[in-house]
């Protein structure tokens, strides 16, 4: 009869064992199993978003760097430069063709009138700049071409209209035509560098 209790009481024991070995135990690995996954998927979510958002940054970045790029105009080195000056009391235009200054290259249009706040820009392209200003009084270029000694000679005229000599030239004038000779006696007036060379150019 006690071995029948005893044994009873241990059946009742184990049973009583495992039934809160079971209500302990597992609802915490349960519980742990779920965290787990909860975890892999918020970080799994965390790195969608950002792989995301950088992805939309590197994006916008290209995109601005293709509008810049493609939209900017920068001056090159090999950019031709002039100063394009207006003269209100002769109402004579002369350009200045100068070298690229080299702290000119690679800027854009808007660096570019920063240095030249007192030009206007007329043309602005990376292989051509052509600055305008406007000033008070004579250019300062006018001359005349006139005979000296049977050469033709150059006098420079200044705002009083006073001659001043410019320079001689080896140009003979017995061989130039009647009208010609007519013409260099008479005075020939031109302004402006370039149209004085190229009245020279002709005589020779």
């Amino acid at each position: 009869m006690n071995k029948i209790i005893i044994a009873m009481i241990s059946i009742i024991i184990i049973f009583s064992a495992i039934f809160l070995a079971i209500n302990i135990y597992s609802p915490n690995e349960v519980e742990n199993e779920d965290t787990i996954i909860a975890n892999i998927a918020n970080q799994d979510k965390v790195s969608d978003e950002c792989v995301e958002e950088y992805e939309q940054l590197n994006n916008e970045n290209i995109e601005e760097v293709i509008n810049t790029n493609s939209n900017e105009i920068k001056i090159s080195p090999n950019c031709s430069f002039t100063l394009k000056k207006y003269y209100k009391q002769c109402e004579h235009v002369v350009n200045e063709y100068l070298s690229l200054p080299d702290n000119l290259i690679n800027n854009t249009k808007e660096e570019l009138q920063e240095k030249y706040k007192d030009w206007t820009i007329e043309t602005f392209e990376s292989n051509k700049v052509v600055l305008y200003k406007e000033f008070e009084g004579e250019c300062n270029e006018h001359y005349v071409l006139k005979q000296l000694n049977g050469k033709i000679v150059i006098y420079k005229i200044d705002s009083s209209n006073t001659e001043t000599l410019y320079e001689e030239t080896e140009i003979s004038t017995d061989y130039l035509t009647d009208e010609d000779k007519l013409q260099i006696e008479n005075g020939i007036k031109v302004y402006g560098k370039e149209a004085l060379n190229q009245a020279i150019e002709d005589f020779e």
